[in-house]
């Protein structure tokens, strides 16, 4: 699956609708194999840890938050082993237009927060 193809445009929309219907219902983060999961079952091969989901979840969080105000939906995105999102997550989080302060931990956790008001506002 490459971007700007068909292909990737359909799973980065089922991204989306995945990691908005989590953020509305309040839902716990979910990791990158059950992402990968829910995408196979909605009909998008996607690995959990190669390929094109870093691209996805990148992709996904610029188009809810083009311009740095609304919440990053990859902060719903979490590693097995840690329970906390990749380095991925954070270095986006922290380059322009988003600038997010604090140490991971304190950046993520606000993320989430903000998630939960953004999503439980509409």
């Amino acid at each position: 699956m490459k971007k700007d193809t068909l292909e990737y445009e359909r799973a980065l929309d089922a991204v989306v609708d995945i990691l908005r219907e989590r953020a509305r219902a309040g839902a716990a983060p979910l990791t990158y194999g059950d992402l990968s999961t829910e995408l196979a079952r909605r009909g998008h091969h996607v690995p959990a840890f190669e390929g094109p989901m870093p691209h996805l979840l990148e992709d996904a969080s610029v188009r809810e938050s083009p311009d740095g105000a609304p919440p990053l939906l990859s902060a719903l995105v979490v590693l097995r082993e840690t329970g906390r999102p990749s380095g991925g997550f954070f270095r986006l989080a922290r380059r322009a237009p988003y600038k997010r302060p604090g140490d991971d931990m304190e950046l993520w956790v606000r993320e989430i927060n903000r998630l939960a008001s953004h999503f439980s506002a509409r």
